[in-house]
């Protein structure tokens, strides 16, 4: 199924958020791209870690404004739930960030960002 040009602007709509928050060090304006349920996870040293989302929030919050920016690289919409796939890059740190959306009303939320350091 084709993703229409307004499922894919709103999903952006929602990444852009989240690195937007990254760039400025304000983890308000990356709690807008997020459901408050929401959650990251990732492996470190081969162990499975999931934290909720308010801790991506308090880092970008503690860290200094950097430069931020991404490509999206994959998205598939099915009604009303998202897979978003994007390689970013905030500072020296480059990352693949995977996305699980959903929409709420009119407006797509993060609910889970699973992520590996490239």
């Amino acid at each position: 199924m084709e993703v229409t040009k307004e499922e894919k602007e709103g999903v952006i709509r929602a990444i852009d958020f989240y690195v937007e928050g990254g760039r400025k060090a304000d983890g308000k304006i990356t709690a807008n791209a997020f459901a408050d349920t929401a959650t990251m996870s990732w492996t470190e040293n081969g162990v499975l870690k999931s934290v909720p989302i308010k801790v991506l929030y308090d880092g970008f919050d503690n860290g200094e404004p950097m430069e931020a920016h991404y490509e999206l690289t994959y998205l598939n919409v099915e009604k009303n739930v998202a897979i978003a796939r994007i390689e970013s890059q905030f500072g020296a740190n480059k990352y693949a960030d995977m996305f699980t959306l959903v929409k709420d009303g009119d407006q797509w939320k993060i609910v889970s960002k699973v992520y590996q350091s490239i």
